[in-house]
């Protein structure tokens, strides 16, 4: 009956875990692992887990503003049918403007609620099936040519499929990174690279990609400020490397933008950008009306959010890339349940109902938190 799907309790947590080194990228270092968890619980006893890993630089909080804001959430939808995700966000987004990264956590316990409820893993209650093996590439963060060639072998040798490198200072730099990766691994290997913007302009962006051309890389996130979106596609029509949309494409009101700018041939979406699955499934559908490809992606979720990712990617076949490597940077793994890492970078999703994660208890026992 409708009455014990209603939302009984809400717990939030903050999740600290330190990095095995500093991640680095062009916005910035990342040395510490600072999530928020939330467990939503109804009154017939089922509890679906949702994870969000606020980025000050990117979606503008914190995991600080996510605890506050998450108990206004709290509040909010205590009470609620937990199935009806639709008019749950609603009321969530009726609360407070954008915070896409705390609304993403509870979205995502949301669905795992509903997925167990109906009794079929998250993949499928998304539409989703295995027809597909997924691979995660694993990502170089900036450094010197020397060290960013030393990781680049390291994953190689590792068996994953591609490597992620980051880029995004200038043209002298960034050419001599590129470089020395490809002195190191080869040719062959696939080879994506991620700029997060910091190639700021159209005129500067579009001199690195030309002067990388000679690399095989396999595509650019993000090559130049997100505000300038309006100039992505004159950067895509000059690119001889094919051009992702990631920081300026947020929610599917973003997406759509883009597609009618024709502003790039794929989208990296991820979850706290869109607000949660709920979105992330109207870009998918935006996308694949326009045939375009799309990488699933995300922050520095744990194994607990990459699984919610690993599900999405299953839905859709113009979902062609992953990127769920930073759970292999944490020092401690705190998920129980969730996608295993398996050799040469492949992916396996849970089949049980639902999300099929969860933090193990110890974890949350010790994390500050609150209970509404």
């Amino acid at each position: 009956m409708q009455g014990t799907n209603l939302i009984q309790t809400i717990s939030i947590y903050k999740l600290f875990i330190p990095l095995k080194e500093p991640f680095v990228i062009s916005l910035g270092p990342i040395h510490e692992v600072q999530n928020i968890v939330v467990a939503i619980t109804t009154k017939n006893g089922i509890t679906g887990f949702g994870e969000c890993s606020p980025y000050l630089t990117i979606n503008g909080e914190s995991v600080d503003t996510c605890f506050i804001v998450g108990q206004y959430f709290a509040r909010v939808l205590k009470g609620k049918n937990a199935l009806d995700i639709a008019a749950c966000c609603t009321a969530m987004d009726k609360t407070i403007y954008a915070n896409y990264s705390i609304k993403s956590a509870f979205d995502m316990a949301l669905h795992d609620i509903a997925a167990q409820q109906a009794g079929v893993p998250l993949y499928q209650f998304l539409g989703g099936k295995k027809d597909k093996i997924l691979t995660t590439d694993m990502t170089v963060s900036i450094g010197t040519p020397e060290k960013m060639q030393q990781d680049a072998v390291q994953f190689k040798n590792a068996g994953f499929p591609a490597v992620k490198v980051k880029l995004g200072e200038d043209l002298e730099k960034d050419v001599a990174r590129i470089k020395a990766i490809r002195e190191g691994i080869g040719i062959a290997i696939p080879l994506r690279i991620d700029a997060n913007q910091g190639w700021q302009t159209a005129d500067n962006a579009i001199a690195v990609l030309n002067a990388l051309a000679p690399y095989n890389i396999e595509h650019c996130e993000e090559p130049i400020a997100r505000w300038r979106f309006m100039e992505l596609s004159t950067v895509s029509a000059a690119s001889p490397i094919p051009i992702m949309a990631d920081e300026s494409c947020g929610n599917h009101h973003d997406a759509q933008r883009l597609i009618q700018l024709n502003a790039c041939p794929m989208f990296n979406i991820k979850l706290g950008k869109t607000g949660g699955l709920l979105d992330a499934m109207k870009i998918v559908q935006l996308a694949s009306a326009a045939n375009m490809h799309l990488q699933i992606g995300g922050f520095m979720e744990s194994r607990l959010g990459m699984t919610a990712g690993a599900h999405l990617a299953l839905s859709n076949e113009h979902i062609v890339h992953c990127d769920f490597d930073t759970p292999l940077m944490f020092t401690e793994d705190p998920v129980s349940g969730g996608i295993l890492y398996k050799a040469n970078g492949i992916i396996e999703v849970p089949d049980v109902p639902g999300l099929g994660a969860a933090i193990k208890e110890e974890y949350l026992q010790q994390a500050e938190q609150v209970t509404i």
